[in-house]
């Protein structure tokens, strides 16, 4: 089976068509027939050497891809699921060496895996796993109780905008940042409050909430310079490690999808939102699996609103 990975690190031209062996499903897992692999900014890591550390203990090639959709044509022996062999279906995958979403078939955990929403086609379903079980995970660790304020920056990112919408499904008031370009959108999505994104955002969150909001998710990676934004005795949610100090009894916490990767019903909860309309699927743009490249070129390239996503 084919598959898109490095053989060498480098830019998106490392990129190549490789071929793999095979694989099939063990107990406790399936294996997907992957239509569609999202494109994510972790990715680029697994492609340009960011990661070599961690991976030069296996050999190459190295094959990125935290999301996937298709058909399921495996179940593992003693697997109990409601899914069944032909359903499509969407999973989060860790990827490590060959095991990674740009490839033809994959074998993960049951628990990573949920029916792909109703109505919805393998290249939509790609781009709602990680970044939807991220911000799924954010909001379990804020916490907070309908009627509460969240403020959410990078709020016109996939991560961003998930987090709107999960926010508002569970019934809190949104303050979100945003280009002049991208206010539209942001407040399509459902922020309450659309705030100016960039440089000083946290006094425009707090001038429009005096007392400062009860949670913030830092979408944009600021970390502590959001601090003024949040009341004393608020929480923080960090997409990646925070770098600063903690402040006026704020409790901060760093989320990792990881420790979502076995939820599966959390994954079919995102799966209930999103055919419920109240969470927003959105495509960039479709590549062959030839053409990778050039979808990570375009990720990098930024200004992107949704997912590119590769055809496999």
């Amino acid at each position: 089976m084919q598959a898109v990975g490095v053989m060498t690190f480098g830019g998106p031209e490392a990129l190549e068509v490789v071929e793999l062996p095979e694989r099939h499903a063990g107990p406790g897992e399936v294996r997907i027939r992957v239509h569609a692999a999202a494109v994510s900014p972790t990715d680029t890591y697994v492609r340009n050497g960011a990661r070599a550390r961690a991976q030069q203990k296996d050999p190459p090639p190295y094959v990125p891809g935290m999301d996937a959709a298709g058909v399921l044509d495996e179940i593992g022996p003693g697997v109990s699921t409601s899914l069944s062999v032909g359903d499509h279906v969407m999973a989060i995958v860790m990827p490590k060496a060959a095991h990674g979403a740009y490839a033809q078939q994959l074998v993960v955990p049951v628990e990573s895996v949920a029916a792909v929403p109703a109505g919805v086609d393998d290249v939509a379903a790609s781009t709602l796993p990680m970044n939807g079980l991220t911000a799924q995970l954010a909001l379990d660790r804020l916490d907070l109780s309908p009627g509460r304020t969240l403020a959410v920056t990078g709020a016109a990112g996939c991560f961003g905008g998930y987090m709107v919408q999960l926010a508002k499904a569970a019934g809190l008031r949104v303050v979100a940042d945003a280009s002049e370009a991208d206010e539209a959108l942001v407040a399509e999505l459902g922020a309450d409050v659309v705030v100016r994104r960039g440089d000083g955002v946290a006094e425009r969150i707090r001038a429009v909430c005096p007392d400062g909001v009860d949670g913030l998710a830092d979408g944009s990676v600021q970390h502590a310079a959001l601090l003024p934004a949040v009341r004393d005795g608020g929480t923080f949610v960090a997409v990646r490690t925070f770098e600063g100090e903690p402040e006026r009894g704020i409790t901060v916490h760093s989320v990792f999808v990881r420790d979502y990767v076995k939820e599966a019903a959390k994954l079919d909860g995102l799966r209930q939102l999103a055919e419920d309309g109240a969470v927003t699927l959105r495509v960039a743009g479709t590549f062959p699996m030839a053409q990778a490249a050039e979808a990570h070129r375009r990720l990098e390239a930024g200004g992107s609103r949704g997912r590119f996503v590769i055809e496999l």
